[in-house]
């Protein structure tokens, strides 16, 4: 059963602080040039409470500093813990990459651990050991937990929808805007009939991790290893993944350190039945209409484009078969003409930066031999391999956008249930 229930969040006292100036990207998606920039914007910035400022002294780091900053800035009221227990109805509005004008409509709740087995949450990728690591340091020296996972519920007639939006309108709320432009309006929920119809539709309803894995992976480790007041419940947030503004991106592949590939072993992808043809690359802030115009028409396809930095993007299609598009492009070009595995990809073989642009500007800047964009899949792909008990190779889906760090924050004892 999915167990949602609501919590007393420790949040920014907004008469203390803009809440705009302070948000930060969430801790995985924050490049390392980048990370004394948002530590230096604001004295009180939510990435001094998730990174070093030095991304070389995040391995021999324990957070001590992390937690005292947290209790500091309680102390002083820049941070304070609402007064009843709440859920927290949260509205993105933001511009896909295609230009659209889109709207996201969630919530976020206290959610009770579940091990995969009991196929309650659902996991729909592996992990890597190193960021679990890392997130069990901080979350055990803050017992807080700093960023949320987010999880996916599946409301194809949007039943939810007009609970959300009452709250939304209450009046009891912010408005912020994140540094990726996105405008993240926040309303507090704590009408116990709208709480308990929520709880009710989700419960016999499980839900698929879209992203967070290591974080929710770290806090089931540390409520099994540790067990302390609260641990066996973590913060999330909730949406609808079959609503209009759950925007499903793909993450793309950076090949780190392989040779670019011949001609003939890509001539070898021909042979095996993919069509192949030319198109010209750009700059990193024209990619992404690039892949619209070349890559986009061919969503019903396998399909991927390769990108040496030599100027010209190969791209390969074929029929899809049934088979994810993700699976046979990490089988046939990563392993088969990269000599990539598993494992190796486990290893750090190849890199998933979290925009083209990013992708781009590494391929650009030589942390990367050859760049390959795909095209998302969708949410009846994510559904249907979770409810197979299978995952998806590793970083295959970005739902957008990211949530922002810093709207609120989840201190274990925030609700009654350890």
């Amino acid at each position: 059963m999915t167990d949602i229930r609501p919590f007393r969040a420790l949040r920014y006292d907004p008469a203390r602080v803009d809440v705009s100036e302070v948000l930060a990207p969430v801790y995985d998606v924050v490049a390392p040039e980048d990370r004394a920039r948002l530590w230096d914007a604001h004295p009180y910035a939510a990435v001094k409470l998730e990174l070093t400022r030095d991304a070389a002294d995040e391995a021999t780091t324990d957070y001590a500093d992390v937690a005292e900053r947290l209790a500091a800035w309680e102390a002083q009221g820049v941070l304070r813990r609402d007064a009843e227990p709440a859920l927290y109805v949260l509205r993105q509005r933001f511009e896909a990459p295609d230009g659209r004008r889109l709207a996201r409509l969630g919530f976020f709740a206290s959610l009770r651990l579940e091990p995969y087995r009991n196929r309650v949450v659902r996991p729909h990728e592996r992990t890597l050991a190193g960021p679990k690591a890392d997130r069990l340091k901080i979350l055990r020296a803050t017992g807080t937990n700093l960023s949320s996972v987010f999880v996916l519920y599946e409301d194809r007639d949007r039943k939810l929808e007009a609970v959300l939006e009452t709250a939304l309108a209450s009046g009891e709320g912010l408005t912020a805007t994140d540094t990726a432009g996105v405008v993240n309006e926040l309303a507090v929920l704590r009408d116990p009939g709208a709480i308990e119809e929520m709880r009710r539709f989700l419960a016999p309803r499980p839900v698929v991790i879209a992203d967070g894995h290591h974080r929710y992976e770290t806090a089931l480790g540390f409520h099994e290893s540790d067990g302390r007041p609260g641990s066996g419940r973590l913060l999330a947030y909730f949406a609808n993944a079959y609503a209009e503004g759950t925007l499903l991106l793909p993450i793309h592949r950076l090949v780190r350190e392989a040779a670019p590939p011949s001609a003939e072993a890509w001539a070898a992808l021909e042979t095996a039945g993919w069509t192949a043809r030319t198109a010209p690359s750009g700059a990193p802030e024209e990619m992404q209409g690039i892949l619209d115009a070349e890559l986009g028409p061919l969503a019903d396809r396998i399909a991927f484009a390769a990108d040496d930095g030599g100027g010209t993007l190969r791209i390969f299609s074929k029929p899809a078969g049934g088979e994810l598009p993700v699976r046979a492009i990490h089988r046939e070009v990563l392993g088969g003409v990269f000599g990539l595995d598993d494992a190796a990809v486990r290893e750090g073989a190849v890199a998933f930066p979290k925009s083209t642009r990013q992708v781009a500007r590494d391929l650009a800047n030589g942390r990367g031999t050859v760049a390959l964009y795909l095209n998302p899949l969708s949410a009846d792909d994510v559904f249907r391999v979770t409810e197979a008990g299978e995952t998806l190779p590793q970083k295959s889906t970005y739902f957008a956008p990211k949530l922002p760090t810093g709207l609120l924050f989840r201190p274990l004892e925030a609700d009654a249930e350890a």
